[in-house]
């Protein structure tokens, strides 16, 4: 590997970031304002992700608990992923598809959200999560990229795709946690004001 490589990352991620702030600004603004209604309305936000998109979802879900960059009050949120042993359970006795799905059946009420992170849209545990919030009468958030995959199929009025135009797939993770990190701050921003 070069150093040339090296710097070429750099650049295509930068060139990534700067399509997606070319796009995805508006689309952030009204999916944080859903984030908002919905934990203004007594909901909580339902996390998911596979792999990294699971580490994600837990960021976003520690960032919503805990803190963002400011002190504020704790806000409900629950990554669904980080528990081996229920993850591990369902897969056993069901399904792997079905590792999301139950616990949002189990965990999620109407006036809840679901975040759904899956770069390529084509993860079955996460279509089935999308299809389970449904069932569940809750928004749904999608964190997608490229053409969104089969979760463009799924989505109900009311849900929003937040969609990262590279057909990369560490490019989009790598915009994720941008995005998720301008969702904490849009929810803080709207339900705590400016500093």
């Amino acid at each position: 590997m070069s150093v040339d490589r090296v710097r070429q990352l750099f650049v295509d991620s930068i060139e990534t970031k700067v399509k997606a702030a070319e796009v995805l600004p508006d689309v952030l603004m009204i999916a944080g304002q859903r984030m908002v209604e919905c934990l203004l309305g007594g909901g909580k936000i339902l996390a998911c992700g596979n792999g990294s998109s699971a580490g994600q979802a837990q960021l976003f879900a520690s960032a919503l608990l805990n803190r963002f960059e400011r002190e504020r009050p704790a806000l409900p949120a629950l990554a669904i992923g980080p528990d081996a042993v229920t993850l591990s359970a369902i897969a056993s006795d069901y399904a792997y598809n079905e590792v999301y799905a139950k616990q949002i059946r189990a965990l999620g009420n109407s006036g809840d959200l679901l975040l759904a992170i899956s770069p390529l849209g084509q993860c079955g545990n996460i279509i089935q999560a999308v299809q389970a919030a449904h069932d569940r009468d809750m928004q749904v958030i999608a964190l997608t990229g490229h053409e969104g995959g089969d979760l463009t199929n799924l989505y109900s009025s009311g849900d929003v795709e937040i969609r990262v135009p590279s057909a990369v797939e560490a490019r989009i993770h790598e915009v994720h946690l941008l995005v998720i990190q301008t969702l904490c701050d849009v929810i803080d921003q709207q339900l705590f004001g400016g500093e």
